[in-house]
Protein backbone atom coordinates (compact mmCIF):
# COMPACT_ATOMS: atom_id res chain seq x y z
CA UNK A 1 0.00 0.00 0.00
CA UNK A 2 1.38 3.36 -1.05
CA UNK A 3 0.70 6.49 1.04
CA UNK A 4 0.48 9.63 -1.03
CA UNK A 5 2.13 12.57 0.70
CA UNK A 6 1.73 15.33 -1.82
CA UNK A 7 0.27 15.61 -5.32
CA UNK A 8 3.73 16.13 -6.79
CA UNK A 9 4.98 12.89 -5.19
CA UNK A 10 2.62 10.71 -7.22
CA UNK A 11 4.13 8.61 -9.95
CA UNK A 12 1.12 8.74 -12.27
CA UNK A 13 -1.29 11.69 -11.99
CA UNK A 14 -3.84 9.90 -14.22
CA UNK A 15 -4.09 7.00 -11.77
CA UNK A 16 -7.80 6.69 -10.73
CA UNK A 17 -6.78 6.06 -7.13
CA UNK A 18 -5.56 9.65 -6.95
CA UNK A 19 -9.13 10.88 -7.34
CA UNK A 20 -10.02 9.25 -4.03
CA UNK A 21 -7.46 11.23 -2.03
CA UNK A 22 -8.12 14.75 -0.79
CA UNK A 23 -5.03 16.91 -0.91
CA UNK A 24 -4.60 20.19 0.97
CA UNK A 25 -4.18 23.38 -0.99
CA UNK A 26 -0.60 24.12 -1.96
CA UNK A 27 -0.71 27.26 0.17
CA UNK A 28 -2.12 26.16 3.52
CA UNK A 29 -2.82 29.77 4.56
CA UNK A 30 -5.24 30.24 1.68
CA UNK A 31 -8.70 29.59 3.08
CA UNK A 32 -10.56 30.47 -0.09
CA UNK A 33 -12.74 27.38 -0.23
CA UNK A 34 -16.20 27.76 -1.74
CA UNK A 35 -18.89 26.60 0.66
CA UNK A 36 -22.66 26.99 0.52
CA UNK A 37 -22.31 29.80 3.06
CA UNK A 38 -19.59 32.01 1.62
CA UNK A 39 -20.57 31.52 -2.01
CA UNK A 40 -24.27 32.27 -1.64
CA UNK A 41 -25.47 35.55 -3.16
CA UNK A 42 -27.12 36.61 0.10
CA UNK A 43 -23.91 36.33 2.13
CA UNK A 44 -21.84 37.95 -0.62
CA UNK A 45 -24.16 40.95 -0.81
CA UNK A 46 -24.23 41.27 2.98
CA UNK A 47 -20.44 41.19 3.41
CA UNK A 48 -19.81 43.46 0.44
CA UNK A 49 -22.32 45.93 1.92
CA UNK A 50 -20.38 46.28 5.18
CA UNK A 51 -18.38 49.51 5.54
CA UNK A 52 -15.04 47.72 5.23
CA UNK A 53 -15.85 46.44 1.72
CA UNK A 54 -18.51 48.84 0.36
CA UNK A 55 -17.44 50.60 -2.80
CA UNK A 56 -17.10 54.35 -3.03
CA UNK A 57 -16.27 55.10 0.61
CA UNK A 58 -13.23 57.04 1.75
CA UNK A 59 -11.06 55.48 4.46
CA UNK A 60 -12.22 58.02 7.05
CA UNK A 61 -15.87 57.32 6.23
CA UNK A 62 -15.24 53.58 6.62
CA UNK A 63 -13.65 54.20 10.01
CA UNK A 64 -16.46 56.54 11.04
CA UNK A 65 -19.14 53.94 10.36
CA UNK A 66 -17.25 51.11 12.06
CA UNK A 67 -16.35 53.34 15.01
CA UNK A 68 -19.94 54.49 15.53
CA UNK A 69 -21.18 50.93 15.67
CA UNK A 70 -18.48 49.87 18.11
CA UNK A 71 -18.86 52.92 20.35
CA UNK A 72 -22.61 52.43 20.47
CA UNK A 73 -22.58 48.76 21.51
CA UNK A 74 -19.48 48.79 23.72
CA UNK A 75 -20.96 51.07 26.36
CA UNK A 76 -23.64 48.52 27.32
CA UNK A 77 -21.37 45.78 28.70
CA UNK A 78 -19.26 48.32 30.58
CA UNK A 79 -22.28 50.07 32.13
CA UNK A 80 -24.48 47.06 32.84
CA UNK A 81 -21.89 44.37 33.64
CA UNK A 82 -19.02 46.41 35.08
CA UNK A 83 -18.07 46.73 38.75
CA UNK A 84 -20.11 49.94 39.13
CA UNK A 85 -23.28 48.48 37.59
CA UNK A 86 -25.47 49.03 40.67
CA UNK A 87 -24.45 52.63 41.31
CA UNK A 88 -25.64 55.99 40.04
CA UNK A 89 -22.48 56.46 38.01
CA UNK A 90 -22.70 53.19 36.06
CA UNK A 91 -23.46 54.92 32.77
CA UNK A 92 -20.67 57.47 33.25
CA UNK A 93 -18.23 54.67 34.07
CA UNK A 94 -19.41 52.82 30.95
CA UNK A 95 -18.88 55.93 28.83
CA UNK A 96 -15.37 56.52 30.18
CA UNK A 97 -14.45 52.85 29.75
CA UNK A 98 -15.78 52.81 26.20
CA UNK A 99 -13.87 55.94 25.24
CA UNK A 100 -10.73 54.42 26.75
CA UNK A 101 -11.16 51.23 24.73
CA UNK A 102 -11.84 53.22 21.54
CA UNK A 103 -8.61 55.18 22.11
CA UNK A 104 -6.64 51.98 22.70
CA UNK A 105 -8.15 50.47 19.55
CA UNK A 106 -7.24 53.57 17.54
CA UNK A 107 -3.65 53.35 18.77
CA UNK A 108 -3.62 49.69 17.72
CA UNK A 109 -4.93 50.60 14.25
CA UNK A 110 -2.20 53.24 13.88
CA UNK A 111 0.47 50.79 15.01
CA UNK A 112 -0.86 48.25 12.52
CA UNK A 113 -0.63 50.85 9.76
CA UNK A 114 3.12 51.17 10.26
CA UNK A 115 3.82 47.47 10.76
CA UNK A 116 3.88 46.79 7.02
CA UNK A 117 0.50 45.03 6.91
CA UNK A 118 -0.18 42.41 4.25
CA UNK A 119 -1.88 43.58 1.10
CA UNK A 120 -5.58 42.70 0.96
CA UNK A 121 -6.24 39.86 -1.44
CA UNK A 122 -9.35 39.11 -3.38
CA UNK A 123 -11.35 36.18 -2.08
CA UNK A 124 -14.44 34.36 -3.19
CA UNK A 125 -16.68 36.50 -0.97
CA UNK A 126 -14.87 39.83 -1.44
CA UNK A 127 -13.47 39.85 -4.98
CA UNK A 128 -12.55 43.56 -4.93
CA UNK A 129 -11.03 44.63 -1.59
CA UNK A 130 -10.69 48.42 -1.23
CA UNK A 131 -7.43 50.05 -2.21
CA UNK A 132 -7.45 52.26 0.90
CA UNK A 133 -6.14 49.36 3.01
CA UNK A 134 -2.99 49.09 0.89
CA UNK A 135 -1.15 52.05 2.46
CA UNK A 136 -0.30 53.40 5.89
CA UNK A 137 -2.08 56.67 5.06
CA UNK A 138 -5.30 54.79 4.29
CA UNK A 139 -5.08 52.94 7.61
CA UNK A 140 -4.40 56.19 9.49
CA UNK A 141 -7.40 57.86 7.85
CA UNK A 142 -9.45 54.84 8.82
CA UNK A 143 -8.15 55.07 12.40
CA UNK A 144 -8.99 58.78 12.75
CA UNK A 145 -12.51 58.14 11.47
CA UNK A 146 -12.78 55.20 13.88
CA UNK A 147 -11.82 57.44 16.82
CA UNK A 148 -14.35 60.15 15.96
CA UNK A 149 -17.12 57.66 15.21
CA UNK A 150 -16.40 55.56 18.30
CA UNK A 151 -16.57 58.49 20.67
CA UNK A 152 -19.68 59.82 18.92
CA UNK A 153 -21.43 56.45 19.10
CA UNK A 154 -20.57 56.13 22.80
CA UNK A 155 -21.93 59.60 23.57
CA UNK A 156 -25.19 58.84 21.73
CA UNK A 157 -25.58 55.55 23.61
CA UNK A 158 -24.85 57.36 26.88
CA UNK A 159 -27.59 59.87 26.08
CA UNK A 160 -30.04 57.06 25.32
CA UNK A 161 -29.17 55.17 28.52
CA UNK A 162 -29.54 58.26 30.70
CA UNK A 163 -32.83 59.32 29.14
CA UNK A 164 -34.53 55.97 28.65
CA UNK A 165 -37.59 56.99 30.71
CA UNK A 166 -38.03 60.17 28.66
CA UNK A 167 -37.66 58.26 25.40
CA UNK A 168 -40.19 55.64 26.55
CA UNK A 169 -42.73 58.33 27.37
CA UNK A 170 -42.16 60.05 24.03
CA UNK A 171 -42.67 56.89 22.00
CA UNK A 172 -45.54 55.48 24.05
CA UNK A 173 -47.61 58.67 23.84
CA UNK A 174 -47.92 59.31 27.58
Amino acid sequence: MQILKHPEDTQRPDDPRNNEVVFPAFDVTNGNLATPINSSPLVKSYINGLPAYRRGLSPSRRGLEVGMAHGYWLIGPFAKLGPLRDTDVANVAGLISTIGLIIISTIAISAYAYSNPPQPTSTLTTPNPPDSFRSADGWNDYGSGFLIGGIGGAVIAFFVLNNIALLKSLFSGL
